[in-house]
């Protein structure tokens, strides 16, 4: 068969049975025989954000989102949804159609070394220059994106691939790859020091949401008597309503969340890579506290901070080990007693009434009147911050953001993959002003394919989180964040594509506003006109410790209280 075919019944093999891309001139041979294929496209209006589909997708479903470009442009264009997959070890195969081998390296039309440009943003990287290796690259790059830590795999695939034969023997070869070891020999040395603690803390990271470690972290919290802190991606991976679990840390999270994790005598950190919105000031970060450090990732360990003891594995499989090998104890019950109480005065009311509209206002109500097993997606800034200190993750709800490249625009095509993997859920997109308006297009792709998923936008008129630290850090010396005559009609412009939209401007019509939109069965946005002037506050400056936060509303007392 031609390569082209060969290719479409790869992925049929692969059980894909979705891709997210834009074709052109080199996919047209692809594209062709995916006519005869059950695999169905959606044709996105952007390549990055047919990336951040196939990127949602994934992460609901919970296997390889496949997302496809054209060469040079577009395989540019799709660099930063992949970029944001692989920061947050998202599964995923990205392909990429290429000039023809015989023009490689000619500046041929539309030629771009896309191989060279991945590179660094993939956790692997093939260009196919003979057609025989076609079908073991394909059948390794879903193998690689979902062996050990998740990420990203980009096929770079040369037209002239596509029309050249591929015998059935090739087609038939049998491919593995390597697994990854496991290293749990300091197994015994950790559960000694989790039974000798009096103060233990368990923080959760991403790689908890992967292996679906969720209910096994709270039988070993049970066990340990010990609170469960969640960085921002491993929120809701553990119920957000349990009195044990603190919600989010770090720089924006709860501050008896980061009270719990910075007042631990051990810390058990399981698929997290301490990143400097958790650690705020590293050299100070954990210097009193002995940390045993839970990853699949081997490099992870010790890298940022100097765990006391390291154990390499996935964190389902150590967290039941380490279920296996410790014993009940009572030692850390006045701990427990006490985040109990902590937790219980750190819940503060965010029901706020006055006009304008809050944005708390905003996501209390989406966390009250949103199902249980509602998809939250956001875009990237203080739409973000508010969504993960306030919104309630509890019973199947699921969170996604972008949360290692910070990727603007990334929540409103997410959602739409999301609801693609899951359509009998309500998904809600979490959306500022800034970012919106760089993804907006996408309501065509949201209309045409009938993902009806709803974006929430909290429009202030401002870049607001850089207008913040502007305020904060800068002086309030406004430069370049604010949107004046340039910015859209948002509920026309929603309309504009075949949506259905509505401006919110008191804090009465907030709730009956959400629960309308949820039940559209069509795409629907909803404008929020929320106070510019409010911020996303506590805060932790950069490179500052918790005791250096910024207060605001909150009425936290700290470990006296």
């Amino acid at each position: 068969m031609k390569g082209a075919r060969a290719a479409v019944q790869l992925l049929e093999e692969q059980k894909v049975d979705v891709m997210f891309g834009i074709p052109g001139g080199v996919l047209l041979p692809f594209y062709d025989e995916l006519v005869q294929s059950d695999i169905r496209h959606i044709l996105a209006r952007h390549e990055q954000c047919a990336g951040h589909m196939a990127d949602g997708y994934a992460r609901v479903s919970k296997k390889p989102g496949v997302c496809i470009a054209t060469s040079g442009p577009g395989a540019t264009n799709l660099v930063t949804g992949v970029a944001t997959a692989f920061m947050d070890s998202s599964p995923m195969v990205a392909i990429t159609g290429q000039v023809a081998t015989h023009v490689l390296g000619n500046d041929a039309f539309q030629e771009a070394d896309s191989f060279s440009l991945m590179m660094p943003v993939t956790k692997h990287n093939f260009r196919i220059t003979d057609p025989k290796t076609l079908p073991e690259t394909i059948k390794k790059a879903f193998m690689i994106a979902t062996t050990g830590r998740y990420g990203p795999v980009h096929v770079d695939i040369p037209t002239d691939i596509f029309q050249s034969e591929i015998t059935d023997e090739q087609m038939d070869k049998d491919v593995k790859v390597p697994k990854p070891r496991r290293n749990l020999s300091d197994l015994l040395d950790a559960i000694k020091l989790l039974e000798k603690a009096e103060r233990p803390t368990i923080m959760v990271g991403g790689g908890v949401t992967w292996s679906r470690a969720g209910p096994d972290i709270m039988r070993l919290s049970e066990m340990l008597m010990a609170p469960v802190v969640t960085t921002l991606m491993a929120k809701g991976s553990v119920p957000e309503n349990h009195p044990m679990v603190l919600g989010v840390c770090g720089m924006h999270g709860r501050q008896v969340a980061n009270y719990a994790l910075n007042n631990c005598d051990v810390l058990l950190a399981i698929g997290t890579r301490f990143s400097d919105r958790v650690t705020g000031k590293l050299s100070d970060f954990g210097a009193k506290t002995k940390v045993v450090h839970v990853d699949i990732d081997s490099s992870e360990i010790g890298k940022n901070v100097k765990g006391r003891v390291g154990l390499v594995g996935d964190a389902w499989t150590v967290v039941n080990a380490l279920i296996a090998g410790l014993t009940k104890r009572s030692k850390a019950a006045t701990w427990r007693e006490r985040i109990v109480e902590l937790n219980r005065e750190c819940s503060c009311d965010y029901n706020i009434k006055s006009s304008p509209i809050k944005p708390q206002k905003v996501i209390y109500e989406l966390s009250k009147n949103l199902p249980d097993d509602a998809i939250v997606t956001t875009e990237v800034g203080q739409n973000q911050m508010w969504a993960a200190h306030f919104f309630k993750c509890y019973g199947k709800r699921i969170f996604i953001t972008s949360g290692g490249l910070g990727t603007m625009g990334f929540g409103f095509p997410a959602a739409l993959g999301a609801k693609v993997a899951k359509p009998e859920s309500v998904v809600v997109d979490i959306a500022g002003d800034g970012s919106l308006q760089m993804v907006s297009h996408e309501f065509a792709t949201a209309v045409e394919n009938d993902i009806p998923v709803v974006v929430s936008l909290l429009n202030n008129g401002w870049l607001g989180m850089v207008k913040q630290w502007q305020k904060l850090f800068y002086g309030s010396r406004y430069k370049a964040t604010q949107f004046t005559a340039g910015t859209p009609d948002f509920v026309k412009l929603a309309e504009a594509y075949g949506a259905e939209a509505m401006r919110v401007e008191k804090p009465s019509e907030v709730a009956e506003a959400i629960v309308r939109a949820a039940k559209s069965e069509v795409p629907f946005l909803l404008d929020f006109i929320i106070d510019p002037e409010e911020d996303v506050l506590p805060m932790t400056p950069p490179g500052k410790t918790s005791e250096d936060w910024i207060k605001g509303r909150c009425q936290w007392k700290g470990g006296v209280c």
